[in-house]
């Protein structure tokens, strides 16, 4: 290949925004990189130099003088529907958002400032994106004209029939692996963008990533079909996009300590996740698992209010996953629960907010991908104040309803502090579980050790 045919075939790569120091560090940031770029200060110059010459990709702000970068993306695609997109901006505007996914049909958002590695991922993705859109294409075609060829053969080419046949095979094998591989890219898209979903919260009530991979040992316990654990998996991992238009005293109160403006505020994340993800067709089974997974057994959840398995399962078994990794992070309860507790409290409302079906197979599950959890010791059992006996060990440390620490692991529990603990319940009006081992249990874990 001459060298001026290697510079036709490189992409080319639109940069458009109001300001011109932005625009000088993505110069600096993409310099060196196996495309050609091309400016714009705004959206009228960009959409002059559109018609002037194709893009591959364009890269836009969102909010720009005269024509904003949603209003600008949205008449590129309109022009140009194989032209990617990416929207960057330093704003949390959900209708922004909103409006560039459902008419720019943008491949990814950014938010300013943005991370050099992630900006560079995004654009390799993209191009590489549009690179198999147009494979797929050209494979297609190539299909139909071998499809039309076959049909002018003459019966008596049988041999050239089945030769034809052969590669029409190979062909459609090809075609296979292609959308095998454009499936995967969206998985791995929508993992990469939950992170974005992460920069909104502080690093200790980031859920998403615990969440997939609960979700993903859920699906290979029950064998579950490919298709149905992509989108589950999916679903976990955008499951809290519509968050992104909450204020941060929402995002990071515990759920039932809301008053009831900001609970209602709260309860229309579902609906608006699922409606940011309906625009792109290869997630409509997922957006509809994420709208459905704050409903509850009992029908007392939301949105619709619907009960039993009337939820879709993905949905129940994505609320337990939720559920159980938010009451350790503090964004259900005032206090955060351990693990263990988080366990016990799904355990206790089974039947009410949890499919009892499932309960039994989480518990386990969680206890293989989380195997430091107390409860996979044998030797380990909770038991209430009542039935705690003298001689008994602490497991694990006992805190108070409001958080303070009343007893430390390894405390060996004697008669009169089990009174002092049942006389404490009843000052308080509260009912603690305590993780023991019993003293014949503890003192052979001694010796051992």
């Amino acid at each position: 290949m001459s060298e001026s045919q290697a510079d036709s075939l490189r992409p080319r790569v639109l940069l458009v925004d109001d300001e011109e120091n932005i625009l000088n560090s993505l110069r600096r940031l993409l310099r060196g990189q196996p495309y050609d770029l091309v400016m714009a200060n705004g959206g009228a110059q960009a959409l002059q130099l559109f018609e002037a010459q194709p893009f591959d990709l364009v890269v836009s702000d969102a909010r720009m003088p005269g024509m904003d970068g949603a209003t600008l993306l949205a008449e590129i695609h309109r022009r140009s529907p194989q032209c990617m997109s990416i929207l960057l901006t330093g704003y949390a505007d959900i209708q922004t958002i909103i409006t560039a996914i459902n008419e720019g049909q943008i491949y990814r958002y950014l938010s300013k400032p943005w991370n050099d590695d992630e900006l560079l991922l995004a654009i390799r993705q993209a191009l590489a994106f549009q690179f198999a859109e147009r494979e797929r294409e050209r494979l297609q075609q190539l299909t139909q004209e071998q499809n039309t060829q076959l049909a002018a053969l003459n019966e008596s080419l049988e041999m050239r029939v089945q030769a034809r046949t052969a590669e029409l095979q190979q062909t459609a094998d090809m075609l296979d692996l292609a959308y095998d591989e454009l499936r995967r890219s969206y998985v791995l898209s929508t993992e990469v963008f939950s992170l974005l979903v992460n920069q909104r919260l502080p690093r200790e009530k980031q859920t998403n990533q615990q969440i997939i991979a609960i979700i993903r040992a859920m699906a290979s316990e029950m064998s579950m079909p490919e298709d149905q654990a992509r989108d589950l998996s999916m679903a976990a991992a955008l499951y809290n996009i519509g968050k992104l238009s909450l204020p941060d005293s929402i995002l990071v109160s515990p759920a039932d300590l809301m008053h009831s403006k900001d609970r209602e505020l709260y309860r229309r994340y579902p609906a608006q996740s699922e409606s940011v993800l309906m625009a792109l067709e290869p997630l409509h089974d997922a957006a509809k698992l994420i709208r459905h997974h704050q409903e509850r057994w009992d029908g007392s959840g939301f949105p619709d209010h619907l009960r039993g398995t009337d939820i879709p399962l993905g949905s129940r078994m994505l609320k337990l996953a939720v559920d159980f990794v938010e009451l350790q992070c503090g964004l259900v309860l005032e206090r955060r629960l351990n693990r263990d507790e988080a366990l016990l409290f799904i355990g206790k409302y089974s039947g009410r907010l949890y499919d009892p079906d499932l309960i039994e197979r989480f518990v386990h599950i969680c206890v293989a991908v989380m195997p430091d959890i107390t409860l996979g010791d044998p030797l380990v059992r909770p038991v209430d104040t009542r039935q705690l006996v003298p001689g008994m060990v602490l497991a694990r440390n006992l805190h108070a309803d409001n958080g303070m620490l009343l007893l430390n692991e390894g405390k060996v529990l004697s008669e009169l502090l089990i009174r002092k603990l049942v006389a404490f319940e009843g000052i308080e009006s509260a009912s603690y579980t305590l993780f023991v081992r019993d003293p014949e249990t503890a003192a052979l874990q001694v010796a051992k050790e």
